[in-house]
């Protein structure tokens, strides 16, 4: 026997995954999304901003990671409203960064 590598054609190496600097889902679990906007808004405006029964009647992270995915529409409105979330948070911060301190 030799230590020769099969004859035939190599294939080529997996393409790279692309990094995604500027996507904020990038690497965030739906769960973390999930607890972020229920911290955030409470399950209560959760349940009206996003209408769906996961978040309106006995609400949980766990009712609501099942429901999403299986129910890609609905994931999308929360992913949408996460970024929406972002956004919020970074207006009140620059608010607050321009305004003179209090003397």
């Amino acid at each position: 026997m030799t230590d020769e590598a099969p004859a035939g054609p190599v294939p080529p190496p997996a393409p790279a995954k692309p990094a995604q600097p500027r996507n904020p889902l990038h690497g965030l679990t739906l769960e973390a999304i999930v607890t972020a906007l229920a911290d955030y808004y409470g399950w209560e405006r959760l349940g009206e901003l996003v209408p769906i029964r996961c978040f309106a009647i006995d609400p949980s992270v766990g009712s609501s990671l099942k429901f999403l995915r299986k129910t890609p529409w609905a994931r999308e409105k929360v992913e949408s409203l996460y970024l929406f979330m972002l956004r919020e948070q970074r207006r009140e911060q620059q608010q607050q960064q321009q305004q003179p301190p209090e003397r």
